[in-house]
C-alpha cells in the first residue's frame, strides 16, 4: 500500500477504491477499530481554520480523497493518486463486504423519516446485511446516551450520515466508547439513498462535476459556499506550486 500523503498541510492516503475495500477488510479481521475520513475541497479548505475539524480528520486511520479537485491539486503538485474514492460508493462497497463477511451495521443520522426509507431500501438491495440499529441524526442533547446505544447494539460498522464537521468531531470524540471495529462519515447518503435528493449522472460524476448538479438543484444556497471555498482552494494551490518551484531553484543554485 502506498504511503499517505500531505496535500495542502493535510495527510490522506492516495489508494484507490479496491485498495480502500481491501485495507479495510483486512484491518477488520485484524480486530483494530478503524475511524474513516474523506476530504474534498470544501474541507481541505476549512481544515485551514477549523482546528477541531482538523484534529478529527487527521487523527483517522484511513483518510481518502472524495473530490476531483483534490486529486486534480495532488496530481498538479506531483502525488501520484490513482482515482478518486467517493463516499457514497465506498458506503455500497462496504455494506457489499458487510453482507458477505456477516459484519453488522448500526445508520446514524438524516431525519426520521428519512433514515426509515433509506434503511428499508438497503435492506431492500442487501438482503443478507445485518442491520444491528438506526437513528436518526438529532440526539444532541444527550450524545451520551446515543454512544451507549450503538455500544449495546453489537454493531462492526457504524456509518453516520450527519454534515460536517459534526460527524468527524463526534466520531472523534467518543472513539473506542462505540464499541465499534469501524465508523465512517457519510454525510448525506442517506439522503440520497431514500431518495430525497438526487445524485449527478454518471458522467458528471468521472468529470469531477457532482458540485456543479448540486449546485443547479440550490444555486442560491450553494453559490457562496462554493465561490468562497474554491477560490480559497485555488489560492492556496497557487502558494503551494509557487514554494516549491522556489525551492527547487534554491536547491538548484545550492548544488551549482
Amino acid at each position: 500500500m502506498r504511503e499517505p500523503i500531505t496535500f495542502l498541510g493535510v495527510p490522506m492516503h492516495p489508494w484507490s477504491m479496491a485498495e480502500t475495500v481491501t485495507e479495510i477488510e483486512r484491518r477488520l479481521r485484524n480486530g483494530r477499530f478503524i475511524q474513516h475520513g474523506v476530504v474534498n475541497v470544501a474541507k481541505v479548505v476549512a481544515m485551514q481554520d477549523n482546528r477541531d475539524l482538523f484534529d478529527a480528520i487527521a487523527s483517522c486511520d484511513i483518510i481518502n480523497i472524495d473530490g476531483m479537485g483534490v486529486v486534480w491539486g495532488a496530481r498538479f503538485m506531483g502525488h501520484m493518486i490513482p482515482e478518486r474514492v467517493g463516499g457514497i460508493d465506498l458506503f455500497h462497497k462496504l455494506l457489499e463486504m458487510a453482507e458477505r463477511t456477516g459484519d453488522s451495521v448500526y445508520f446514524l443520522g438524516a431525519k426520521e423519516g428519512v433514515i426509515d426509507t433509506a434503511v428499508a431500501k438497503l435492506q431492500a438491495r442487501y438482503p443478507r446485511l445485518n442491520v444491528a440499529g438506526y437513528h436518526h441524526g438529532y440526539f444532541w442533547e444527550d450524545e451520551e446516551a446515543m454512544v451507549r446505544e450503538i455500544g449495546a447494539s453489537g454493531a462492526s460498522l457504524l456509518f453516520v450520515a450527519i454534515s460536517p464537521p459534526k460527524k468527524e468531531i463526534f466520531i472523534a470524540k467518543w472513539g473506542d466508547r462505540l464499541n465499534v471495529k469501524f465508523a465512517m462519515g457519510v454525510g448525506g447518503t442517506l439522503d440520497v439513498v431514500a431518495g430525497k435528493t438526487k445524485r449527478a449522472p454518471l458522467w458528471m460524476q468521472r468529470w469531477g462535476l457532482e458540485w456543479f448538479f448540486r449546485f443547479l438543484q440550490e444555486p442560491r444556497r450553494m453559490f457562496w459556499r462554493y465561490f468562497s471555498s474554491n477560490s480559497r482552494f485555488a489560492l492556496l494551490l497557487l502558494k503551494a506550486r509557487l514554494a516549491k518551484l522556489f525551492s527547487r531553484r534554491a536547491t538548484a543554485a545550492a548544488d551549482q
